[in-house]
């Protein structure tokens, strides 16, 4: 948990400091500055998603230090729903191929945290 927290907040910092970088990650094409057409308010959107992954990042790493695991299974469920609408927006060629990487990570995440949570629940029912 602490350590997507920390990566996501890395990538919200990422794309409040150097919107273009984060695209190319996501495997977008940055548009150079002067060629954006009126009413493109793609850095406005990056902006906002920028600011809500940097504070869901802080939000990871503050629960994991609590070690609060009801918020740890709630995000399970969450994250595989990420990594569905993810994945369909890039076979549905909403989104370019890159951004499967995303989905993908939603769902790994999602996968070794109910993964871990089963386990640390087994080991206390063995004491």
């Amino acid at each position: 948990m602490a350590v997507f927290g920390v990566l996501a907040a890395a990538l919200g910092v990422v794309g409040l400091v150097a919107p273009d970088a984060l695209l190319t990650v996501m495997g977008f094409e940055p548009v150079p500055e002067g060629r954006r057409a009126d009413g493109d308010h793609t850095l406005v959107f990056l902006t906002a998603s920028s600011m809500a992954a940097l504070n869901m990042g802080v939000y990871y790493v503050l629960a994991a230090l609590a070690d609060w695991k009801p918020f740890f299974r709630w995000t399970v469920p969450f994250r595989l729903l990420t990594c569905a609408v993810f994945t369909l927006a890039v076979v549905t060629g909403r989104a370019p191929a890159g951004f499967l990487g995303v989905g993908l990570w939603e769902g790994l995440g999602a996968v070794v945290t109910g993964l871990a949570l089963r386990y640390e629940k087994r080991e206390e029912g063995d004491r």
